[in-house]
């Protein structure tokens, strides 16, 4: 499955993460090119209808939400986790993407 970035910006959050997490981020991205939709968990969950998030577990916790439109998996937004639950304003920020991502 192709992979695709909505915008730059989520490629300078990864870049600005520590390098050994910048890995861990890379082989979360190659697990959902080589599975796709059949990506489950721990390395992948949904959290709304057509979002889901990429799940980078280690010293830092790192999140970035993704969807699937036309064949491809578009990644639309990433953070650092911080606490039990993803903030809402993080999932906010997300469906944002995602709505401007099916205006196109």
């Amino acid at each position: 499955m192709h992979i695709h970035f909505l915008d730059s910006e989520l490629e300078g959050f990864i870049r600005s993460l520590e390098k050994p997490v910048i890995a861990k981020v890379l082989r979360a991205i190659d697990l959902l090119e080589m599975f796709g939709h059949q990506i489950s968990p721990p390395h992948s969950k949904k959290v709304e209808i057509r979002l889901f998030e990429l799940r980078i577990r280690g010293r830092q916790e790192v999140r970035i939400f993704y969807t699937f439109h036309k064949n491809e998996a578009v990644l639309l937004y990433g953070f650092v986790k911080k606490s039990k639950r993803i903030p809402k304003r993080e999932i906010q920020t997300a469906v944002q993407k995602l709505k401007a991502l099916d205006s196109v």
